[in-house]
């Protein structure tokens, strides 16, 4: 059973994939979540903490996603293919994850500037920041397969994933609810094999590198 923090969190999600924000009242969200409305001030503060969490968590689901992707392939040759699989569906199934990576903030969802401090030490990521703490993650965990690249091909290997990724959440495909769910992303992933062979073989052949 989730704890009243968890619950509290999935019922502000699930009011704002039907409302925008600014409509969501904080009484529907505790009623929804079985819990009195004093509990959710006193789990959160205000409505800006709810949002500041509800935020926070999708960011660390997101990564919590690509360990648990890149974990399951780390013996074959498609480890950023599958990081840039879990990234387009991850981004496609909630709106607060492609925010996160794309910095497009839409009028129906809490602006992150607009929101309370949350303390020194836990500032929400900026898209630059997330991309290159999934990227170094990647590169970790891949590392640790029984066949890894070298360091910097690796690094730039993920970094090319993510940009396709990012490329592919910004403009979906026309059957972009195909991959409403993780596993139905699955069949662009030998797609993304090519192209990131392709642009890594460009980049370290061309003088004229395409990433710093």
């Amino acid at each position: 059973m989730p704890s009243a923090r968890e619950a509290l969190l999935d019922s502000a999600h699930s009011a704002l994939s039907a409302l925008p924000w600014t409509a969501v009242r904080m009484v529907d969200v505790a009623a929804a979540a079985g819990v009195s409305r004093q509990t959710l001030y006193n789990e959160f503060g205000s409505k800006g903490g709810l949002a500041r969490a509800l935020i926070r968590r999708a960011a660390d689901r997101y990564l919590a996603g690509a360990e648990e992707a890149l974990g399951a392939h780390r013996a074959g040759v498609t480890g950023p293919a599958e990081l840039a699989r879990w990234t387009v569906a991850a981004a496609r199934a909630d709106v607060l994850v492609k925010a996160l990576l794309t910095g497009v903030w839409a009028d129906r969802l809490p602006a992150p500037g607009a929101l309370p401090a949350a303390g020194p030490g836990v500032p929400l990521p900026t898209p630059t920041e997330l991309l290159a703490l999934v990227r170094d993650r990647a590169v970790a965990e891949l590392e640790r397969g029984p066949a890894p690249r070298e360091p910097g091909e690796l690094r730039l290997a993920c970094e090319i994933a993510l940009r396709l990724a990012l490329s592919y959440a910004l403009v979906p495909a026309d059957a972009a609810d195909q991959c409403a769910e993780p596993d139905s992303c699955r069949p662009i992933t030998p797609m993304m094999t090519r192209e990131i062979d392709t642009s890594l073989r460009a980049e370290t052949t061309s003088s004229r590198k395409i990433i710093p």
